[in-house]
């Protein structure tokens, strides 16, 4: 199982990735509450960029993947 702190480690200051539900062995529903407050504040040593990917899930749009900038802060 992949952890959020070992992803964002591997990654150089400035770097831009992608971080997934499927990545981090998360249904939708569990990764769109975290990612929505990414969004919004940031996550451990890293910045979203542009528009989350939404999918589909009983009539709901939930957040599945992220594009995030590497920062320096610590993770």
């Amino acid at each position: 199982m992949a952890k959020l702190e070992d992803v964002v480690r591997k990654q150089k200051t400035g770097a831009t990735f992608v971080i997934s539900a499927q990545m981090l062995h998360m249904s939708p529903s569990e990764f769109d509450a975290i990612a929505q407050a990414w969004d919004d504040d940031g996550g451990p040593g890293f910045n979203v960029t542009g528009v989350p990917f939404r999918v589909v899930v009983d009539g709901e749009f939930l957040i599945s993947r992220v594009t995030v900038v590497r920062t320096t802060a610590e993770v």
